[in-house]
């Protein structure tokens, strides 16, 4: 093989995330053997850093875990803090505050509809209420009372006539087999 092709199979290390590509490209190859020896020392030393952090941060855990439990802070204690810390912080956003006005107002809207339609059936049950039509049926109702309960007055409004009468059909138990065949 000649030069051209060692180049071309050459494999490289791949940069670790963070590292400059085009730093790496070139840096092995004009490298001293001093300058590798210092920078494997700094590596050496580095790593080593990491692992003493590493040790001072489990203890500090430990030591923080140690001090939950003597004031009596428990996982439980922890979560619910946590949830409302949350809460708090989803109330204070911008979106929040803007949706809940939004709900705010179309609830406002809803309530004033529904008020509106009550009103409009409400209305629409007087004037059938004060029709003829129903004035005529209440007087035939009126009159069927009348003949029905014999002597007691044939005064008395629509309401008063329907609960008499539905009193008197609760009362009423089987026709006797006679008055079946009277009436047929």
């Amino acid at each position: 093989m000649d030069r051209s092709e060692q180049g071309l199979l050459r494999t490289d290390p791949v940069p670790e995330e963070g590292e400059d590509v085009a730093a790496t490209i070139g840096a092995t190859e004009t490298l001293s053997e001093e300058e590798r020896e210092e920078l494997r020392r700094e590596l050496a030393k580095v790593e080593e850093e990491i692992q003493t952090l590493s040790q001072v941060l489990a203890a500090k855990e430990k030591h923080l875990a140690e001090i939950k439990r003597k004031l009596g802070i428990n996982s439980l204690q922890e979560l619910k803090q946590n949830i409302a810390k949350g809460w708090q912080d989803v109330t204070a956003t911008s979106a929040y505050k803007k949706t809940s006005e939004t709900l705010s107002q179309a609830g406002q809207k809803a309530s004033a509809a529904f008020s509106s339609v009550g009103s409009v059936i409400t209305k629409k049950l007087e004037d059938v209420k004060n029709s003829p039509t129903f004035k005529s049926f209440e007087e035939k109702v009126e009159n069927l009372k009348s003949k029905v309960g014999g002597n007691k007055s044939a005064g008395g409004d629509f309401g008063e006539v329907l609960n008499s009468t539905a009193s008197a059909s609760a009362t009423t138990t089987e026709p006797l087999p006679e008055q079946t065949q009277e009436s047929l």
